[in-house]
């Protein structure tokens, strides 16, 4: 199959484009503004397109000529705090090119086999109720979790309407090799885990009380290619997480045994947007043969081993 993976640089992208490279042809399409071109260095040049997702023209000109079967829609501003501080922009990247990106596929590819938009568990918001069903009253808290909810409500009402076949997939909190934890608002895990190499203070951004569901990088992979070998998913929304919390000190816990030591930690106001709890049904996931391979364990030593090596 002939796969495009925009956003494909970057951490989750990266892992994908390395899954499927096997037995497919796989397009990336990255400005590389957060990803790096060294994460898919197995990517030829000829497969490799240095554009910006938000470039209407190119990318229906892209999809004219190249009729992908597959095409995975990373691209996105993931920062909550940069998306509080210029929604205009966000918004352009993050609704405005899903959009422009579905109706190009539904105009000039008709051998379009599956379109997977990366939607976000932040849609949920600070809503009491867990685990965080599809069902689950939507509150978003940040322009981000805002332009993650309407692109991901684009998929589904262009499946409905015409009949592309469309599904979204919220991610919570996925971790793993190649995530950058040069950033401040990168994921916690990868952050966390540069400060135990490096034996420098961690600050919780809270009171540390706040829970995640993590999920490997290798049981999202596997959730994706599920969706789309299964037409049963078209139109569907799915949360892609494991469907168990742990607080970040007792994430902190964990790093502690596996590193066999300790490091200093404060404690920091929580930021604007972030959420308190956080924990996903997954049954949607699971009905379609998705079983979390992983647990934190497992995951966070299998990512610390890979860390280690990764000087």
């Amino acid at each position: 199959m002939k796969i495009l993976i925009t956003g494909g640089a970057g951490f989750i992208g990266s892992h994908l484009a390395a899954y499927f490279i096997n037995d497919n042809e796989v397009f990336i399409l990255d400005n590389l503004s957060t990803g790096h071109r060294s994460n898919v260095d197995f990517i030829d040049d000829a497969h490799f397109i240095e554009e910006d997702v938000m470039h209407k023209s190119f990318v229906t000109e892209l999809i004219k000529q190249k009729q992908f079967d597959i095409v995975i829609h990373l691209a996105a501003v993931v920062s909550v705090v940069e998306t509080i501080n210029n929604p205009i922009n966000s918004q352009s990247i993050n609704i405005d090119s899903t959009l422009n990106l579905l109706e190009a596929n539904r105009q000039y590819n008709a051998k379009l086999k599956k379109f997977i938009f990366a939607s976000s568990a932040a849609v949920y918001g600070n809503t009491d109720e867990l685990p965080k069903q599809i069902e689950t009253f939507i509150d978003p808290e940040s322009p981000y979790a805002i332009e993650k909810y309407a692109g991901e409500q684009y998929a589904k009402l262009y499946n409905k309407l015409y009949d592309l076949p469309t599904t979204a997939l919220r991610f919570f909190n996925v971790y793993g090799p190649r995530q950058d934890p040069s950033s401040p608002y990168s994921g916690v895990l990868s952050i966390m885990d540069k400060k135990f190499k490096n034996d420098e203070p961690f600050t919780f951004f809270g009171d540390g009380e706040q829970t995640r569901d993590f999920v490997y990088i290798k049981d999202l992979v596997q959730a994706v290619a599920i969706v789309i070998d299964n037409e049963a998913s078209n139109g569907k929304i799915y949360n892609l997480a494991t469907g168990t919390q742990i607080s970040l000190l007792q994430i902190f816990e964990k790093f502690k045994l596996i590193y066999n030591k300790s490091i200093s930690y404060q404690f920091a106001e929580p930021r604007s947007g972030d959420i308190k709890h956080s924990c996903a049904e997954i049954k949607g996931l699971e009905a379609l043969g998705f079983k979390p391979q992983y647990d934190i364990v497992s995951g966070l030593t299998e990512y610390i081993n890979y860390s280690k090596t990764d000087k």
